[in-house]
């Protein structure tokens, strides 16, 4: 069985095609997460997780998620990130967290895909080019993944070393509590009151009113699903996204 979360389409893409390869099932955990539902979840293959990654790891929500759902069937487990190039500590705590539940944690990977995060100016925006050139290599990427998990072999991906892990972990929940504050969301007048930003959020944090979305509580995942998703890309955090272009990997799909 493969697992994934995918807010602009980058992980969508990739367990799709790992479950075409794998002769196995894919599921969104979009709804389980957003609803609550914790229950078990059964595979006679190896569970192939696949996630973004948030702040150099998996994203909380997910990890919270993963610590409280029982995985059935098959005890092995891989976990494939998709990411902007760098998966920081996110293979090393999956590999924890997965131990802990008593699973067999058979290693992880990364696919470099195209950045969707668009609510910060550390990072400069992609060309059209680097983007499809992205694409195409992890497309290439994914049925040698996929042969690797098929024959049982141990994924192995680069060391992580121990300042990482030192600076990462603590650094991940105060970068989130300090810098993903929902208070910089709004919408433009085009807002056309569809929803979608509302029924996408992991988090459950947008709601309606007035048939416009208003980001309610103190944390966001910044998963930016709410931004790159809207058709009219309506909104906006802060100043910081305008005039960036929206991504979705729907514009770009096999003709990349």
């Amino acid at each position: 069985m493969v697992l994934y979360f995918s807010a602009t389409g980058n992980t969508k893409y990739a367990a799709e095609q790992l479950a075409m390869l794998l002769e196995d099932e894919s599921l969104n955990l979009l709804e389980r997460i957003r609803n609550g539902d914790h229950s078990a979840i059964f595979s006679e293959k190896p569970f192939v997780i696949c996630s973004p990654v948030y702040v150099c790891e998996l994203p909380r929500f997910l990890t919270d998620y993963l610590k409280k759902t029982e995985l059935c069937g098959n005890r092995e487990v891989y976990f494939v990130f998709t990411s902007g190039g760098y998966t920081g500590v996110g293979g090393i705590l999956a590999g924890r967290l997965m131990k802990k539940k008593g699973m067999i944690f058979k290693g992880y990977t990364e696919l470099k895909m195209p950045r969707n995060y668009i609510a910060n100016d550390t990072y400069p925006e992609l060309s059209e080019e680097e983007i499809r050139k992205r694409i195409r290599n992890a497309s290439g990427r994914i049925p040698v993944v996929a042969e690797s998990i098929r024959k049982g072999k141990i994924l192995k991906y680069r060391h992580v070393w121990l300042f990482e892990l030192i600076v990462t972990v603590p650094f991940n929940p105060v970068w989130c509590r300090i810098r993903q504050s929902v208070k910089p969301f709004h919408v433009r007048d085009t807002c056309i009151g569809c929803q979608k930003c509302a029924k996408l959020c992991p988090l459950n944090i947008i709601r309606m009113e007035d048939k416009k979305p208003v980001w309610t509580g103190n944390y966001c995942a910044h998963c930016m699903s709410c931004i790159q998703n809207c058709p009219v890309c309506a909104i906006e955090y802060g100043k910081i996204t305008q005039k960036k272009k929206r991504y979705h990997f729907r514009k770009y799909g096999k003709d990349a």
